[in-house]
């Protein structure tokens, strides 16, 4: 168990999929956490309203389960809150089950409560958040031109290509060329990614 008194500390609130994720990292996280309740948060209208007030004041980080239910919930909050106003942490792609589960999920991955401190804290720097540096400027993202021009998107197997780069990063596979294009820019250099994708396609 994490010593709480050593807490990182975040101005955003952290909004996460149900209470399981919310003890999982309240003990790592000096920080508001605002459970969704999984797909309830389709039918509640207040809780949305809340969330669109919280972002407005100081910003919400999503961060939520790495399968397709996961990434629905992200959606739906990024059709309602000013993209300026949300930052996505994504956990990698974990095949398994959480301790507490009988069985696996329908696609065999591991949640945000079963992930391991060390994962947690990496997909939250690789989403660049840094205590240290909470007042620094983020990296704009990449531009779709660079995208395309180096095959991530818009072309022929661009959709595989971007399956094996989130494999190379330990990023989930589900993620559109519009999240790479923001979070890539976090955790590589144009000119890394271009050897990566070199390598990837010379493999």
């Amino acid at each position: 168990m994490e010593n709480s008194q050593n807490r990182i500390k975040i101005k955003e609130t952290i909004i996460v999929e149900g209470k399981y994720d919310k003890m999982r990292i309240s003990p790592l996280f000096d920080a508001n956490i605002i459970e969704l309740g999984g797909f309830q948060i389709y039918n509640n209208k207040d809780r949305l309203a809340l969330i669109r007030r919280i972002a407005e004041k100081n910003g919400i980080i999503v961060l939520t389960d790495s399968d397709s239910a996961g990434f629905r919930l992200r959606h739906y909050l990024s059709s309602a809150v000013p993209k300026a106003n949300i930052t996505n942490v994504y956990i990698p792609n974990v095949f398994g089950k959480e301790k507490r589960k009988a069985k696996p999920g329908k696609e065999n991955l591991i949640g945000v409560e079963g992930m391991t401190t060390d994962v947690l804290l990496d997909a939250f720097r690789k989403a660049g958040i840094d205590p240290e540096k909470e007042n620094g400027e983020r990296k704009p993202p990449f531009s779709k031109a660079f995208l395309y021009e180096i095959g991530l998107s818009g072309g022929s197997g661009s959709s595989e290509l971007r399956r094996k780069i989130c494999e190379y990063y330990n990023l989930p596979k589900l993620l559109s060329a519009n999240s790479l294009a923001e979070i890539l820019p976090i955790i590589t250099e144009p000119a890394e990614l271009l050897s990566a994708v070199e390598q990837i396609k010379n493999n």
